[in-house]
């Protein structure tokens, strides 16, 4: 797995982007994760790797402003669904 191919995903998806570096910046180290999906059966499914920052460095108000990170769990998608269907909701 090459690791510019994930980082020019990241890139490409806009979850990330590279900006230029100030002398008031607090620059964080980081480090790829890896991880190996397995099926069932015990044979490979998939690769995955993570770029991990170490955040317990960041400074407020210096690294960032807020934060916010929008978690849905399943479930949840499917009680909508659900309704949307008995209700018959149109998108």
């Amino acid at each position: 797995m090459e690791m510019g191919v994930e980082f020019d995903a990241l890139l490409k998806c806009g979850t990330c982007s590279l900006v230029p570096t100030t002398s008031v910046m607090n620059m964080l180290s980081n480090k790829w994760v890896y991880k190996i999906k397995k099926k069932t059966d015990g044979s490979i499914d998939c690769y995955k790797a993570w770029l991990v920052v170490n955040g317990f460095h960041q400074k407020e108000g210096l690294d960032y402003i807020k934060t916010f990170s929008l978690v849905v769990k399943h479930t949840t998608i499917r009680i909508v669904l659900a309704l949307a269907i008995c209700q018959n909701w149109i998108a």
